[in-house]
């Protein structure tokens, strides 16, 4: 894959050849319309106009999706898995190949930053090659229950729903897919309608890599389209990445229709614990990191509690606001750009109202609280900081997906632990101090799935990624667990006497 990341200009000629061209959906190996060939608006968040449009999928499509996917799965889960490995291999090949227009796709149809999408196109093909190096794991045991033969077997599903959110298009497409196409299942992916243009791309690629209904791309305006899904009774196992209360419906309404298997990775209202050892440089660039600004906030993994000493809460605030004067927001397709815009209006305005709502209830804007000065059109929102925050406030406690860092002091550790605690989620956390067994205290007593010490919590492969409470349900992802999810566990006794 090169590394080298286009020019502004580069990355804009590439972006107006790509938005010139036709986007279809990929059912049965084909790039099609939609069965009534309605079409919706894509939007640029940086030029706040359309750029293009999508095929309006719908129940029709669903239909087409799922006898496509049916229809290949006796040949693809018939497949050794070396077999099924190579072929998801050479995909992962073919996406790199094409990951300057992939990350082009993202940064101007999210709007986040051409440098993270470059990262997130690496990240997908090694997503590929992780699970493809799993496909041996897919094994059985035998069991001295008696003195016959006891033994099981992992099979995959059949046909299993994927539903990605907007943040990192591409690279949630690709995990998505991964684990469940090397387990032997075919896959149908419902891509997000606030940026499905690089999910369209991956059905072009897919469509010269993988046998016909292998994998099928389905993206549709609005809440119809994911709802035929999962209420599909053929499909009997859902994944589902995305918010809290849309995790809920799903699973609703998959329980309305059939016994299905749902795993769900949600939201997050995440805590950094500074203790008063902790040095207040080091503190304030890991909030700034882990605030993921980088993304405009828009992360389920977002620490955007900051829980600092108040022996320490000026001087990381102060270095806060000192590290953030240098900090670019600008054009995504600049390779200059350390932070792009919000992902749409809807979003944009939420965000906005959340501050207001914020300071409505006592809250004090440090850094930031709107749009950059310099910028006078696409929908960016600075960095900002809130100080004097109540723990158990709005915006201490509701998911803002945005650019917004609350600040909440405290004086005893139990105290940390309770605010840290106190939200209905439980995604990730990180402690700082220097105090050894006072980390790995806190750490043990904080409900949160991945938890950094002195550093960011890391999701790297073979490292199960997954929260607690209402920020997760189901298998662990990015790990075995994940791959073995997507399987079913039979028990075989044969009689031998």
């Amino acid at each position: 894959m090169d590394t080298r990341i286009p020019s502004l200009a580069e990355n804009e000629a590439m972006a107006a050849d790509l938005l010139g061209r036709e986007w279809g959906l990929l059912i049965d190996g084909k790039i099609c319309e939609s069965h009534s060939g309605a079409r919706f608006p894509v939007l640029s968040p940086y030029s706040e106009s359309q750029i293009t449009s999508a095929p309006n999928a719908d129940f029709h499509d669903v239909d087409r999706a799922v006898d496509a996917a049916t229809a290949a799965f006796p040949g693809w889960s018939g497949l050794f898995g070396l077999e099924r490995a190579k072929l998801i291999e050479r995909l992962a090949d073919a996406l790199e190949a094409h990951a300057a227009e992939l990350a082009v796709l993202d940064a101007v149809n999210g709007g986040a930053p051409i440098t993270a999408m470059f990262n997130d196109v690496a990240w997908s093909a090694q997503s590929l090659r992780y699970f493809a190096g799993l496909v041996l794991e897919i094994k059985g045991s035998t069991v001295p229950a008696t003195r016959n033969l006891h033994y099981t077997e992992r099979q995959p599903y059949g046909v299993v729903a994927k539903i990605i959110p907007f943040n990192h298009p591409i690279l949630f497409a690709v995990r998505a897919i991964a684990s469940p196409l090397v387990a032997g299942n075919t896959v149908i992916l419902k891509a997000p309608d606030a940026t499905p243009l690089s999910a369209l791309l991956l059905g072009e690629i897919i469509r010269d890599t993988l046998p016909p209904g292998v994998v099928n791309i389905l993206v549709g305006e609005g809440p119809a389209l994911p709802e035929s899904l999962v209420a599909h009774r053929a499909i009997r196992r859902i994944g589902f990445t995305g918010s809290e209360p849309v995790g809920r419906a799903i699973l609703r309404n998959a329980a309305e229709h059939a016994v299905k298997n749902v795993s769900l990775e949600l939201g997050g209202k995440n805590a950094l614990i500074a203790f008063p050892d902790a040095d207040p440089t080091d503190v304030a660039s890991a909030a700034i990191k882990n605030m993921n600004f980088l993304w405009s906030g828009q992360s389920c993994t977002s620490t955007s509690r900051l829980l600092v000493h108040a022996d320490i809460a000026e001087a990381v605030v102060e270095s806060i606001r000192e590290q953030l004067s240098k900090h670019v927001i600008g054009n995504p397709l600049d390779p200059a750009s350390e932070q792009g815009t919000i992902v749409n209006e809807r979003q944009y305005q939420s965000i906005v109202t959340r501050i207001a709502n914020a300071v409505e209830d006592g809250a004090t804007i440090a850094v930031g609280g709107g749009r950059p000065e310099h910028l006078t059109t696409g929908l960016f929102i600075e960095p900002t900081v809130l100080t004097n925050v109540d723990p158990y406030s709005r915006i201490a406690q509701e998911e803002v997906f945005g650019p917004v860092l609350s600040v909440i002091t405290w004086t005893d550790e139990s105290e940390a632990i309770e605010i840290a605690n106190s939200t209905a989620y439980g995604f990730t956390a990180v402690i700082f101090t220097n105090d050894i067994k006072r980390a790995h205290r806190v750490a043990r007593k904080v409900e949160a799935g991945l938890i950094g010490i002195n550093g960011s919590p890391l999701a790297l492969f073979a490292l199960p990624l997954g929260g607690f409470k209402g920020s997760g349900l189901g298998s662990k992802e990015s790990c075995l667990d994940e791959l073995l999810s997507y399987t079913q566990e039979k028990v075989v006794s044969v009689a031998l006497d």
